[in-house]
């Protein structure tokens, strides 16, 4: 039996990039949720004001890998500390949020920012939006796979890659033996 995780933090071929390649994780989208217009465009997303957010949309073996373990390496892999900024993308379409499928879901992810705020990992306090999920919007298909079919491209490089080899590096026990096509 799988779940869904939908999860912004930033640019979302940065998350994708990062969930794509893990065990137990079946399908990554990338798209927009947690705005107040209907089937947004990645143009109006990025004028700022459909209130949407970028976001990643998982389907994952909670068997293979937890809901926790998916929400730590979200935490590891963009900073949750800055309001509506990651890097050099800065507007509410990307800001830190946890859009929640259950009261369980909802419960972990406060619990773990509680802990993760206890534990000082961070140098400010978490900011990361926890609401309930609503419709989401699968992004254009030049945007699904981004960094799979893109990995030259200067942002890929500069943003992606060192997550990846990040992910590689530290958390090469999640990774699955074969990438996903």
């Amino acid at each position: 039996m799988t779940e869904i995780a939908t999860l912004a933090g930033g640019c979302f071929w940065c998350l994708e990039a990062v969930f794509e390649p893990l065990k137990g994780v079946e399908r990554v989208f990338s798209g927009y949720i947690g705005g107040r217009s209907g089937e947004p465009t990645y143009e109006e997303v990025c004028s700022g004001t459909t209130g949407h957010a970028e976001a990643v949309q998982l389907t994952f073996d909670p068997a293979v890998i937890s809901y926790r373990d998916l929400l730590s390496l979200f935490f590891a892999f963009h900073d949750p500390t800055t309001k509506d900024r990651q890097g050099p993308d800065i507007g509410s379409q990307y800001r830190s949020a946890i859009f929640v499928h259950s009261p369980a879901q909802r419960e972990e992810a406060e619990r773990l920012v509680a802990e993760l705020d206890r534990q000082r990992l961070f140098p400010s306090p978490i900011v990361t939006e926890i609401g309930l999920a609503g419709t989401f919007y699968p992004a254009e298909e030049y945007h699904q796979n981004y960094y799979r079919r893109n990995p030259e491209k200067g942002y890929c490089q500069a943003m992606i890659s060192p997550k990846l080899a990040k992910l590689r590096s530290r958390y090469a026990n999640l990774l699955a033996a074969a990438p996903r096509v």
